[in-house]
């Protein structure tokens, strides 16, 4: 059995059970954290539907939180889930913003652990390569 990820008509993905219900557990983790809605609905008949303009609010919220977070155990335990998200947004073309405005890299950071986190430009590539490696797995 499996699920699917639509946004109109479209396939962004179409995992397993086990894995659609890990991330959809993990959608509403990080909805709770952020304080914002994902804009993926609720999985109906095996099908949930995703509000583009919703969804790229909530995937450029996320990256910021992850980048502004510099806990090393925090940033492996969201790591996958950020290149997931990633990967159902480059499939919906919806472009993230790596860089938004009134960010800049001396920006106080949170969950600060020593040694900090990697400058900007790593950060954003190492996450796009995690993501399009992710994103070769993950069935549309």
């Amino acid at each position: 059995m499996s699920q699917y990820y639509d946004i109109g008509d479209e396939t962004l993905w179409n995992p397993s059970n086990g894995a659609s219900r890990l991330f959809m557990t993990q959608v509403s983790v990080y909805q709770a954290e952020l304080g914002l809605p994902s804009g993926i609905g609720p999985m109906q008949a095996d099908e949930c539907q995703i509000d583009p303009i919703v969804f790229k609010e909530f995937v450029d919220a996320l990256l910021v939180w992850h980048r502004r977070t510099s806990h090393a155990v925090m940033v492996a335990l969201s790591e996958g889930f950020v290149a997931t998200v990633l990967v159902l947004a480059e499939r919906a073309s919806i472009e993230v913003n790596w860089q938004p405005a009134g960010f800049a890299e001396n920006d106080s950071r949170k969950d600060v652990q020593v040694p900090a986190a990697p400058r900007e430009e790593a950060w954003a590539t190492a996450l796009q390569a995690k993501s399009r490696e992710l994103g070769r797995f993950m069935a549309a």
